[in-house]
């Protein structure tokens, strides 16, 4: 009988045990997780932080800080006495396309540059004189785009050219906390790949690439498999860690579509955290792959393909911390959908798929007088569940074999009306799961598949499956036609 339930005692905790640490974009997470994928009580914690964030695309965080967090979630996590050395392994997933420039000693040049920093605009123009971006794409699974570290490097090197110089190595923000906390940048074949820079098929490095970015694959870790942890380190401010192994570093994406349960090409994962992303893990790489998404390698025989969406959970967060909504705001949700909602596109920090625009910013139309803030927070809503389906449309000819859609994350469980929008939209069922911390999960699982491959895991938790209403279904589709028109305004201004 497949086991149930999130949280267990210790007590009753199987072994092996996996602490798991999940570096997000609101907070490090981490917590010890026994055999089955169950969390173990008590054994959890919690640090927020937020990235700094500037007009000009700047959006950064101090890795040292996140190092510190991740040490006061291990001090957190392995403070019960009782633990003794039962952990067998720490697995760690962070928000992907992270990139930090780093010296001989393994010191930080530079602030951790997180998936949102769009400071590299310009480069990708020049980019795009020098090299075929469909070729490229076919090659690597990723475009020419601000999040990856081709145009990153460019720009650093036009800007900041002595930086560049003393840079030995540029790591993504997992490597340099594993390197700060065992000695040992161990990055995971996802990580790797979200830099833009491996080949989806043969898992080397492009070489063209490498030349265009300035990069010497010297500078960049060689990719390991989820099953390639190194042994135990010497951390002796966690007696509790005596045994356990370190895996490889890996992106949060990856963790999240494993911890949600999907787990092959029939479930596509719906993403609602801070950023979004609708993501299906495919069996060796997609193929055709359609130009607006991406493909990354993530092991030796699975890629992950999908695209991704900057602002959900930021969407919805700015919308609470700026609008005055009422406390009925659950019941506009609810409502019928209207053509007086004001029609929005949610890009407060430049988009990502399908249209890869980075400069791209938010707009908001159709207000009038009679506009509340509850019916704009509804727009708002609509317009991420529209950029969702957006990315689904070109999904549909690489994977076409989906037969469900599996919304988690933050969004989803402190709102779940958005999901019958989100039914609606995409014109098919969502099921929504409801675990929390499906990526952290994730993160623990891909570790359990190395150390304890034989023992049941415990079933994901869900809700409800909210079905689309034809009625409701037609009204999007033509309010998507007028988000299309808008957006090729915004594209062409």
């Amino acid at each position: 009988m497949p086991l149930s339930g999130d949280d267990i005692a210790l007590d009753s905790a199987m072994d092996p045990l996996v602490l798991a640490i999940d570096i997000g974009s609101t907070a490090t997470r981490g917590g010890v997780h026994d055999a089955s994928g169950r969390r173990i009580h008590g054994l959890q914690h919690k640090v927020p932080h937020a990235f700094t964030v500037a007009p000009d695309g700047t959006s950064i965080i101090d890795p040292d800080q996140v190092t510190a967090e991740v040490e006061e979630v291990l001090d957190a996590a392995t403070s019960d006495p009782r633990l003794g050395t039962r952990i067998a392994g720490v697995a760690m997933d962070t928000f992907a396309a992270s990139l930090i420039a780093v010296d001989k000693a393994g010191r930080p040049l530079t602030l951790c540059l997180t998936y949102a920093d769009s400071r590299s605009a310009h480069a990708i123009s020049a980019l795009r004189e020098e090299l075929d971006e469909r070729t490229v794409h076919q090659r690597t699974g990723t475009r020419l785009h601000t999040s990856y570290h081709a145009p990153r490097v460019r720009w650093l090197s036009a800007t900041q050219p002595h930086l560049v110089a003393n840079t030995a190595n540029w790591w993504s923000l997992g490597e340099y906390v594993l390197a700060r906390l065992i000695g040992h940048p161990l990055a995971g074949t996802s990580t790797v790949a979200w830099t833009g820079l491996l080949d989806r098929s043969t898992g080397e490095f492009d070489a063209e690439l490498l030349a265009a970015a300035g990069v010497s694959p010297d500078q960049l870790s060689p990719p390991r498999n989820t099953n390639q942890p190194t042994p135990a380190a010497n951390t002796t401010r966690w007696p509790a860690l005596a045994k356990a192994a370190w895996f490889p570093v890996i992106t949060d994406g990856f963790a999240s579509n494993v911890g949600s349960g999907a787990t092959d090409a029939t479930v596509l994962t719906a993403a609602t955290a801070t950023s979004g992303a609708l993501r299906v893990l495919l069996d060796g790489p997609a193929e055709p792959l359609p130009f607006g998404l991406w493909n990354y390698r993530v092991d030796a025989g699975r890629t992950l393909l999908g695209g991704a969406i900057n602002d959900v959970g930021r969407a919805v967060s700015w919308a609470q911390s700026t609008l005055r909504l009422s406390p009925a705001l659950a019941g506009t949700l609810t409502a019928p959908p209207s053509h007086t909602t004001p029609l929005v596109l949610p890009y407060l920090t430049g988009e990502r798929a399908p249209g890869w625009a980075g400069g791209a910013r938010a707009v908001l139309g159709g207000i009038s007088a009679a506009s509340d803030a509850d019916t704009l927070f509804r727009g708002i809503v609509e317009g991420v569940a529209i950029t969702y389906a957006r990315v689904a449309d070109e999904l549909h000819s690489a994977a076409p074999h989906v037969l469900e859609v599996a919304a988690a994350g933050r969004v989803s469980n402190d709102h779940p009306e958005w999901l019958q929008i989100l039914a609606d939209v995409l014109g098919r069922p969502v099921t929504h799961v409801t675990r929390r911390r499906a990526t952290q999960r994730g993160t623990a699982l891909l570790a359990l598949d190395a150390l304890a491959p034989d023992v049941p895991r415990a079933s994901r938790a869900t809700g409800a499956t909210y079905e689309p209403e034809p009625a409701h279904v037609e009204h999007y589709a033509q309010r998507r036609a007028r988000f299309a028109e808008s957006y090729e305004t915004l594209r062409r201004s």
